[in-house]
């Protein structure tokens, strides 16, 4: 059966289109080895049935799950890792050490997400994250190793998107599971040239600096592959990364342009959607620019937002 959320990857990896918002915006991963399997990424409660679906689709018991691995703690990424913890009773949830807590009592993190977003579009578009006991919660420090039914999984800190955020490096596919460190990079944007990259400095914890360290640490492991949760697999990892890294220092270089400026926001927001504009006509990119402008309006109000609070928390206002 063909499933249209569902696209298989090579090395028992399932690419699960969680429908967060439009289709292809954000994915979790099934694995599967030995029998057993592991979800990364968790989508937000609302979108819980359609990881189930993918299991039910593969032909994965829920008492075979391992594991649930968001790999940091913004709700596209976990939000849904308690309604799936209820449902796989085997399952341990594996998190950074700074978002555990909010795994465990997720009202802190449901409110600053509120803060974000407002309150009425959490509810119908996200659901309420529910919590997970305490007892089921493993923390994964940096350097930190687990066995999947003879699968190796290194997890590695990445901080620069957030400081909660791992990576999680798979020996099997020679790839990470990046979340949000790796950047984002829609497949709708492909051309001929590849995928083009988007950093995401969503609130509130962007580090300019901690990334290129997070950058340098994945290119110490010579990956083959990037499993993003904006959007699916990707390949040519070196390309991807220095063109990463322009994008940043350019996003760094723009925020500290209009640092000073009375109209600080309205002005970050068109250079940024103008840049990327720019380089998506570059990219030769196929969709045209009424089309882009839609697809990017969150990603260009939140990395707006980020960047503010990184001048502001920096004293560069």
């Amino acid at each position: 059966m063909i499933t249209p959320h569902l696209t298989a990857l090579p090395f028992g990896i399932t690419c699960i289109d969680t429908g967060l918002f439009r289709p292809r915006l954000a994915a979790a991963y099934l694995l599967q080895h030995n029998g057993k399997a592991a979800i990364v990424e968790t989508g937000v409660t609302n979108t819980v049935p359609r990881i189930l679906n993918a299991l039910s689709n593969k032909d994965v018991a829920p008492e075979d799950v391992l594991f649930v691995i968001p790999t940091h703690v913004h709700l596209d990424h976990a939000g849904g890792a308690g309604a799936l913890m209820q449902k796989f009773p085997n399952a341990r949830l594996i998190v950074h050490p700074r978002g555990a807590r909010h795994m465990i009592d997720p009202s802190r993190l449901w409110a600053g997400s509120v803060d974000v977003y407002g309150e009425d579009m959490l509810d119908r578009a996200y659901g309420r994250p529910l919590p997970v006991q305490a007892a089921r919660v493993t923390i994964a420090d940096d350097g930190f190793e687990l066995d999947m039914a003879g699968r190796l999984l290194k997890f590695i800190d990445t901080p620069g998107h957030a400081r909660h955020h791992f990576s999680v490096y798979d020996e099997m596919s020679r790839g990470f599971f990046s979340g949000d460190t790796f950047g984002i990079s829609y497949r709708e944007t492909d051309s001929a040239q590849g995928a083009y990259m988007l950093p995401t400095t969503t609130p509130v914890q962007f580090d300019p600096e901690a990334w290129h360290q997070s950058l340098d640490r994945y290119l110490t492991f010579k990956p083959e592959r990037m499993y993003l949760t904006h959007f699916s697999m990707v390949e040519g990892i070196p390309a991807l990364a220095a063109a990463l890294r322009r994008a940043l220092d350019d996003y760094v270089a723009m925020a500290r342009k209009f640092a000073h400026d009375e109209h600080r926001d309205r002005k970050l927001r068109a250079a940024l959607l103008q840049y990327t504009l720019d380089g998506l006509r570059a990219h030769q990119c196929p969709l045209q620019e009424p089309t882009l402008r839609g697809l990017l309006d969150m990603d260009m109000n939140l990395n707006t937002q980020g960047l503010g609070m990184w001048l502001d928390s920096n004293q560069l206002t």
